[in-house]
This record gives structure tokens, C-alpha cells and sequence, in this order.
């Protein structure tokens, strides 16, 4: 009872948030797509319900250029976990309020705030498999209708906007948050192949740098945490080969042991004092 009262308000403060914001900054609101395409391949949040995006389409000089914003949001690291987390915000595609997002910092739509990207076509993809879009596991457990698909939820969206236009991009940048910086990260020479015909193709991590840093406090914690997410979506054959040859597939899961291996211009935002590696990530 006490959780669902929590998922209740948690939804009215993100209504209220919704509107106040709406009323300040105008009509910066997109409806999500729900890619129902997607299910047949497989595609699909933790407990089965079709990938979402929220698409802002460029113009003038930004019509052939693209940014994709990967959603953050952490992640589950067991079954338990993951069917908790599959019934609320980042489990599925169908908790969020009014089915839409609001277009903010780099997908900005006005020029004042985002005077270099506010024109190019915008993309944000909703996060809904909790492990960094990196699982692509067949089976899907009868008892719960857990579903590990988040690699394929990348690729659909990737196919769709590939279809809209992203295959004549000029510029692109693949981006996220968190769990989403750490996907750009993962998915960043990827993202680069997609689209080879690109003048220039960059990733930008914001948060996403999550250290094991052996001689900090919490290393162990860290470690433990991770190699649980790996484990609960199988994620060793998944994870770059550079990093899972040389160590165990629970460290390939942390930025500085696979970064040195991206081929594609990366760029870090990453504060020293950022909140979530400070606090649950140091237990």
C-alpha cells in the first residue's frame, strides 16, 4: 500500500512539475510514439510494453542534422528488482504522465536557451529496460513476463529514425543522461556505424562516467552492484570485447575500463561531486 501511495504522488508532483513548467517556458511538450512495430522483433520494456520516442523534427539549417538523447534512470540487478521496477516509471512505457516529455537543455526547442541544436531534429528515447539499453536476452520468464530487450529497444528506434531521415544526416550526436550516458557511451561507435555517410558524428556522456575507482571508498559496493546488473540481464557477451578479454565482465560494465577503446569523438560531463556516485554508489 505504502508503495503505491508513493507511485501516486510521485505522478501528481510530475503533473504539477508538467504544468508549472508548460506555463513558464511555453508549449516545449512532445507526445511520445509508441513503436508498436517494435514488438514483433522482440522490442520491449521490462514488462512487454512497446518502446516509446518523442521525435521534434529539424528545420533550416538544422533539417539534416540529428540529436539522440538517451534517457537515464539507473538500473535493476535482480529479479525481484526488475519486476518492482517494471511497474513503475522506468519499467514500462505506459506509467508516464499524459504519454509525454518535456524537451529541455540540449533538445530545447527555443533558440535563446539552445542556440545551437534548437533546429535540428530531436530525439528522446524513452529508458524502460533498466540496464543502459545493453540486454538482448530471448527468453522471457513465464512467471513474471520479465523481458531483458534493451539493446533491441536501441535498434528499433535507431531503424525508425533512420527511416525518418537520420540515414542523410549531416551532423549527429548521440547523447544521455546517467544510465543514459552511460548507453551513449556503450553504444557510441555503434551509433557512428549507423550512419557512415555523416560529416561528423560525436557522443556526449552528461553523468555518465560511473567509476569502480579501486582506492575510493564503496569500491567494493560498486562492484558488487554492477556485476549483479550484468548478471541479471547477461551482459558478458554484450559488453565490449576489448574489455571483457583482458577482465571479468562485471568491470567492462564501468566507463574507465572501455573508454580508451571508443573510436568516435567522445565528450565527458561529469562533475567530481556528482550526487548519485557520492551517495549510492559509495555504501
Amino acid at each position: 500500500m505504502a508503495k503505491m501511495v508513493d507511485q501516486r504522488l510521485k505522478l501528481i508532483i510530475c503533473s504539477v512539475f508538467a504544468l508549472n513548467a508548460q506555463l513558464v517556458f511555453g508549449d516545449s511538450f512532445l507526445n511520445f510514439t509508441f513503436l508498436e512495430s517494435a514488438v514483433s522483433k522482440g522490442a520491449v520494456c521490462l514488462d512487454g510494453s512497446p518502446p516509446a520516442y518523442a521525435f521534434d523534427k529539424g528545420f533550416g539549417e538544422g533539417a539534416n542534422n540529428w540529436v539522440v538523447f538517451l534517457e537515464g534512470g539507473g538500473w535493476c540487478n535482480s529479479k525481484s528488482d526488475c519486476l518492482d521496477r517494471a511497474k513503475g516509471y522506468f519499467g514500462n512505457s505506459i506509467s508516464r504522465p499524459f504519454n509525454r516529455t518535456f524537451f529541455s537543455g540540449i533538445l530545447d526547442q527555443t533558440q535563446i536557451f539552445n542556440p545551437d541544436f534548437y533546429n535540428w531534429n530531436k530525439v528522446f528515447v524513452l529508458y524502460c529496460d533498466g540496464a543502459s539499453f545493453m540486454a538482448d536476452v530471448e527468453r522471457v520468464d513465464p512467471k513474471t513476463n520479465l523481458t531483458y530487450r534493451g539493446a533491441r529497444i536501441f535498434d528499433a528506434v535507431m531503424d525508425e529514425m533512420l527511416a525518418k531521415g537520420m540515414k542523410n544526416a549531416e551532423n549527429a550526436i548521440l547523447t544521455g543522461t546517467s544510465a543514459g550516458g552511460l548507453a551513449t557511451m556503450l553504444h557510441c561507435d555503434k551509433f557512428r556505424g549507423l550512419i557512415p555517410n555523416a560529416g561528423r558524428v560525436k557522443c556526449i556522456s552528461d553523468s555518465g562516467f560511473f567509476i569502480h575507482g579501486t582506492n575510493l571508498p564503496g569500491a567494493e559496493y560498486r562492484l558488487r552492484r554492477f556485476a549483479k546488473v550484468v548478471k541479471t540481464h547477461k551482459l558478458a557477451k554484450l559488453l565490449p570485447t576489448s574489455c571483457t578479454s583482458k577482465m571479468d565482465e562485471g568491470l567492462c560494465f564501468f566507463p574507465e575500463n572501455f573508454v580508451q577503446d571508443i573510436q568516435t569523438p567522445l565528450f565527458i560531463l561529469e562533475s567530481a561531486f556528482e550526487k548519485f556516485q557520492v551517495t549510492s554508489l559509495s555504501q
